[in-house]
């Protein structure tokens, strides 16, 4: 899964542990989550995109799958 989060961070001035605080999380899961590596819970994914005011789908965006041909 692909994310905005990094643009996003930092179009907002936050550190990675600035983001990892305001959500209760750890730097480096923001880091995984950043290099996509990790996949959030829902609940993460909810918190994220509340710091930024934005939806879900605005933050974390699904690859799109190829159609057989």
């Amino acid at each position: 899964m692909k994310n905005r989060l990094r643009e996003l961070r930092e179009r907002g001035s936050l550190t990675q542990e600035d983001l990892a605080a305001r959500v209760g999380v750890s730097r480096q899961t923001i880091i995984s989550l950043e290099r996509g590596k990790y996949n959030p819970s829902l609940i993460l994914a909810h918190k994220l995109a509340r710091v930024f005011g934005l939806m879900i789908e605005d933050v974390f965006l699904l690859e799109d799958e190829k159609e057989d041909e």
